[in-house]
């Protein structure tokens, strides 16, 4: 029994991280084994429902000899992804299972995973959009309104960086004032004590040191917590990279090898 954790694959584009080429030691594993994917996992991702690729690939992940774990980031449906797969206890906490050896760890969760005390909080917010984001619902007709469909067209011809609500970002991303007061909660259950931390982004002091500037509600309620519980280490994707910041913070991107456990 053992867990490893890697960055975001965002659906297909980087899923190959997993396969054997690049991730060999799979070939020794089981089904008792863990692979954490730190978020956006993008599998579960059109808006009009599983798409065939999506299909092949959850059928591909579930045919590993491992069991996949994730996250959610900023890059998820999450109007799917919250409605359409079953609730359950695992591993100490709650999550959707996706198929039958994939599932979402959600928010504010504590879970006993490889002998080791986890705890979740999933969301981060989008970079990506800093032109704005396009609502459909402000035209009739939606997405197949001449209105909408010259509104993405301007914005795409002027390079602009923006996405549309409902079929490439949901509000969801970030994770509510009562889901982090839920994470806090069940932190004070156990001491305020865990062996990881598992995020998709990072605390403000941290991200501060890798220059990147710009924090929000979620980055100033992981740096509270820093300072707040014990933990051994705190791994997180979202960035893109792949470093050590400070004594024990880790950015995980494109390493599917990193084994905690």
């Amino acid at each position: 029994m053992g867990l490893w954790v890697c960055g975001d694959i965002h659906g297909h584009l980087d899923i190959r991280k997993l396969n054997t080429e690049h991730f060999p030691m799979q070939k020794n594993m089981t089904k008792k084994d863990y692979v954490l994917i730190l978020g956006d996992f993008g599998l579960i991702w059109d808006y009009n429902g599983i798409s065939r690729e999506e299909k092949n690939w959850l059928n591909w992940l579930n045919s590993k000899n491992f069991t996949t774990l994730f996250i959610d980031g900023n890059h998820e449906n999450f109007t799917r992804l919250n409605t359409e797969y079953p609730i359950i206890d695992f591993c100490g906490g709650k999550a959707h299972q996706i198929y039958p050896s994939i599932y979402h760890l959600m928010r504010g969760e504590i879970f006993e995973l490889a002998g080791t005390k986890c705890f979740i909080m999933g969301g981060a917010a989008s970079h990506d959009i800093r032109d704005g984001i396009i609502d459909p619902s402000e035209w009739e007709g939606g997405i197949h309104s001449e209105g909408f469909r010259r509104k993405v067209k301007e914005f795409s011809n002027e390079r602009k960086s923006f996405r549309v609500k409902g079929t490439e970002w949901w509000e969801e991303e970030m994770p509510t004032s009562a889901e982090m007061l839920y994470g806090v909660e069940n932190l004070a259950k156990v001491n305020n004590k865990v062996d990881f931390v598992f995020t998709h982004c990072a605390p403000t002091s941290i991200i501060a040191q890798m220059g990147f500037y710009d924090h929000d509600q979620l980055t100033d309620y992981f740096d509270t917590l820093s300072f707040c519980i014990e933990y051994k280490e705190w791994h997180f994707g979202h960035y893109h990279q792949d470093r050590k910041i400070a004594p024990n913070f880790y950015c995980h991107y494109r390493n599917a090898s990193w084994r905690l456990a």
